[in-house]
C-alpha cells in the first residue's frame, strides 16, 4: 500500500511538473512575441488613402512584427509635420512632398529634415469643382475648363483650395491649372485641411478643391460638388502618400523602423487583393479614422466613382487607388523627389534651383526599402531615375536633366 502510494505521489509530481512547464513555454513564447521597446507613435489624416497605416495595426501585424504602434488621428497636415519634427510622432501617413516641402522651406522651416521611408499609395485623389460649374464643364473637359472659370468669375471671385503648400494636392492642383490655362495670378488658391474641404465648399468658400478620397466622391454624394478628373487621369499612377518619419527614428531606432515597414508592407499587399476592400472600407468609415459614410469609401476604394452633376459613374479597372501593384507602388523613388521641387521653382515657390539630387539622396531612403522588401522577397522596380512622361499634358520629365525638362512647360506664375 505505502509503495502504491509513493507511486501516486510521483505521478502526481510528474503532472505538475508538466503543467509548470506548459506554462513557462507559453509564457516565453508570448514574451518573445509581444511588442518590445519604447511605444511608436504614428499618425494619420482621415483620408482613405490612410489604410496601410490603419489595416497594419487592425490586421495585428505591428505586433507580429515585434513593435508596440499607436496610431493617432491628426487634424491637419501641418500639425502632422510639427509633430513629427517635434518627436511627438516617430512617423505618419504623409504626403510624399511634405519633407521636400519643409526641407526647402515651401512649407516649415528650411533645413528640417524628415524622411520618407517607403510609400503607401498611388492614385485616388480628385479636383472637386463647385455646382457653379455644372453645365460649363465636364469630366476631364479640360478643353473648357479656362472658359468655365472666366464664366464664373464675372458673377464671383473663384477661389481653389489645397491641403499643404508644395504638397501633392497642391501641385495636382496647379500642374492642372498650367496644363488648362487657367492664370494663377487671377484666382485664389488657400489652404484647407482634408476633413473640412467639404463643409468649406458648402458655405462657399472655395469653388474647386483638390484632396484625397473620400472627401472628392462626398461632395459628389452631398450634390454640392462633382468630379471634374481624378488625379490618375493627370498621372496614371501617380506617387501620392507616404510613410514619413523623423530624424531620431530613421537613425536611432532603424531597426524598429524596419519592422514597422515590414508590416506596413504587409498590409499594403492584403489591401490590393480586391476581396479584403470592403472590409477595409468598413473599418475605415469608423470614427475614429475616416469618419465617411461608408458607400462613398467603399465605392470608390473599388475603383467606381459617382461624379455628381448628373454625370454618371466613371470605373476604373487598373489605375484606382493602388497600395501594393505588384511591387511598383512602395519603393520611394528619387526621381519622383526631383520632379516635385522642380514645379516648386516652376509655381514660384523657389527663385532658385535647389540641389536637386543632394536633396533627394539626403531625405529617400530608398536603400532602406530596398533592404525590407528584399527580406520580405518583394519585387523592386527598376525605373527610378528614368524620364517619366505625366499624361495631362504628355510631357516626359527627366530627372537627370530638371531644368531642362522645365522648359518644355509653358510659364506660370502664382501670386
Amino acid at each position: 500500500m505505502k509503495k502504491l502510494f509513493n507511486n501516486i505521489q510521483t505521478l502526481r509530481s510528474w503532472r505538475y511538473s508538466v503543467v509548470i512547464l506548459c506554462c513557462l513555454s507559453l509564457f516565453f513564447t508570448a514574451a518573445t512575441l509581444a511588442p518590445k521597446g519604447e511605444k511608436i507613435r504614428i499618425g494619420f489624416i482621415p483620408l482613405t488613402d490612410c489604410a496601410p497605416i490603419v489595416m497594419a495595426k487592425e490586421l495585428g501585424l505591428f505586433a507580429k512584427y515585434g513593435v508596440d504602434v499607436e496610431v493617432t488621428k491628426e487634424a491637419s497636415w501641418a500639425s502632422v509635420r510639427d509633430k513629427i519634427l517635434t518627436g511627438e510622432l516617430q512617423g505618419a501617413h504623409c504626403l510624399y512632398t511634405m519633407p521636400l516641402s519643409v526641407y526647402t522651406g515651401v512649407g516649415g522651416k528650411a533645413g528640417s529634415e524628415m524622411y520618407v521611408a517607403m510609400m503607401l499609395s498611388n492614385n485616388g485623389q480628385a479636383i472637386t469643382l463647385s455646382k457653379d460649374f455644372c453645365g460649363l464643364v465636364g469630366y476631364k473637359q479640360f478643353a473648357k475648363v479656362n472658359a468655365s472659370v472666366n464664366t464664373v468669375k464675372q458673377k464671383k471671385e473663384v477661389t481653389f483650395a489645397m491641403t499643404f503648400p508644395g504638397g501633392t494636392h497642391d501641385l495636382w492642383l496647379r500642374y492642372w491649372m498650367g496644363a488648362t490655362g487657367i492664370d494663377q495670378k487671377k484666382v485664389g488658391i488657400i489652404t484647407i485641411p482634408p476633413p473640412q474641404m467639404v463643409a468649406n465648399m458648402k458655405v462657399d468658400n472655395m469653388e474647386g478643391y483638390c484632396v484625397g478620397e473620400p472627401w472628392g466622391g462626398v461632395a459628389a454624394a452631398q450634390n454640392i460638388g462633382f468630379t471634374h478628373v481624378a488625379t490618375q487621369d493627370i498621372w496614371q499612377h501617380h506617387p501620392e502618400k507616404a510613410f514619413v518619419v523623423n530624424k531620431e527614428f530613421a537613425t536611432g531606432r532603424k531597426e524598429d523602423m524596419k519592422k514597422v515597414m515590414k508590416a506596413i508592407l504587409e498590409a499594403c499587399q492584403w489591401l490590393d487583393v480586391p476581396a479584403n476592400r470592403k472590409k477595409a472600407a468598413a473599418i475605415l468609415a469608423k470614427p475614429y479614422y475616416v469618419n465617411a459614410p461608408l458607400a462613398v469609401i467603399e465605392a470608390r476604394l473599388l475603383g467606381s466613382s459617382d461624379l455628381g452633376c448628373e454625370l454618371g459613374v466613371q470605373k476604373y479597372k487598373d489605375d484606382y487607388m493602388m497600395f501594393y501593384r505588384g511591387g511598383n507602388t512602395n519603393l520611394p523613388r528619387k526621381s519622383h523627389a526631383i520632379w516635385a521641387m522642380a514645379q516648386y521653382v516652376r509655381f514660384g515657390y523657389l527663385t532658385t534651383p535647389p540641389d536637386y539630387a543632394g536633396i533627394a539622396d539626403k531625405l529617400i531612403l530608398d536603400d532602406v526599402y530596398r533592404e525590407v522588401a528584399k527580406s520580405m522577397n518583394v519585387p523592386i522596380p527598376d525605373d527610378d531615375m528614368k524620364p517619366f512622361t505625366i499624361k495631362l499634358d504628355n510631357v516626359t520629365f527627366d530627372p537627370n536633366k530638371p531644368a531642362e525638362s522645365l522648359k518644355l512647360y509653358k510659364p506660370v506664375a502664382f501670386k
